[in-house]
């Protein structure tokens, strides 16, 4: 306390003034506010009120500073500046928001009708507004990217703090892989061979199409794609042999595409009588009986 009193007067007098005014807004503003929520039980009306003193009080307090501490500059031009600054601090969201609207103007990272996710959220884009974009959610509690029915407006700023991913953009088609396990008895390569069967039959004419978008893309993203045809890929599990099916698809037909898949692969497999699907089950195994000529275990 005693470095208080040892500083000029003029000094002194400025802080004392801080103090007042600081104190002083955060009073008012409470004192606003209280009043303003016990006349009101709506969380919308509650919610605006914090909000719109909260820039009020920003604007006095910048206000009050300059005044308070730049003295000789009275002029029309040093308190706009001062002005602006309190309204730049207080309204940091929504100046953020349009500078991410200008941003999406702009470099479009994704347009009306994409298909997108943003942080945790998807859906396809059905607005665009300055301070926020309007998406009609898929995903969530449904399976396969299917709309739940919401809608979610997201705010513009979302897009430079966190990932934007686009289901639309460049390449306009998407990867579905549908793992098929069969049993270690099963015939599988003739399995393998109906997978992939079956992937040229639910992505017809698809890798042409798809092949014209990655060479328009090329000229805006880096995009390498060598395989776009259904392939299937093999590996050993421990229930069986699981046959992975890799297919593109349009975004928003990746449901009807994996069930065309499912239904036809199912269709294929009860026909076979050497293929069946695995499954964990309890299997007690043999070797002296069971086991490979060259591979048996000695009969103790």
């Amino acid at each position: 306390m005693s470095m208080f009193w040892d500083l000029p007067e003029p000094l002194r007098r400025k802080l004392l003034a801080t103090l007042v005014l600081l104190l002083g807004t955060f009073v008012v503003r409470w004192v606003v506010v209280r009043v303003a929520l016990r006349s009101s039980e709506d969380l919308v009306v509650r919610y605006r009120w914090r909000k719109f003193t909260r820039y009020i009080a920003a604007v006095i307090i910048a206000y009050g500073l300059g005044r308070i501490w730049l003295q000789d500059l009275q002029s029309l031009t040093t308190m706009v500046g001062l002005v602006g600054a309190g309204l730049a601090i207080a309204l940091q969201e929504p100046i953020s928001n349009i500078a991410a609207w200008l941003h999406i103007l702009t470099r479009r990272p994704f347009e009306i009708g994409d298909r997108i996710q943003v942080g945790s959220v998807r859906g396809d884009v059905i607005d665009q507004r300055v301070f926020s974009f309007t998406l009609l959610e898929i995903g969530n509690w449904v399976d396969a990217d299917q709309s739940t029915g919401r809608v979610v407006h997201v705010p513009n700023a979302r897009v430079f703090r966190e990932p934007v991913a686009s289901y639309s953009q460049g390449f306009h088609y998407i990867w579905l892989e549908l793992p098929v396990t069969v049993t270690f008895e099963s015939n599988w390569r003739d399995a393998k061979k109906i997978l992939a069967e079956v992937g040229d039959l639910v992505s017809q004419d698809v890798a042409e199409e798809a092949r014209r978008y990655v060479e328009a893309a090329a000229n805006r993203y880096v995009i390498k794609f060598t395989h776009l045809t259904p392939i299937v890929y093999t590996r050993v599990v421990d229930v069986g042999i699981t046959l992975t099916l890799r297919f593109l698809s349009l975004p928003q037909r990746r449901r009807s595409a994996e069930e065309k898949a499912w239904e036809a692969i199912l269709d294929r497999f009860a026909e076979r009588e050497d293929i069946d699907f695995a499954y964990p089950t309890t299997r007690f195994y043999d070797n002296v009986q069971e086991g490979k000529a060259g591979a048996r275990a000695e009969r103790s």
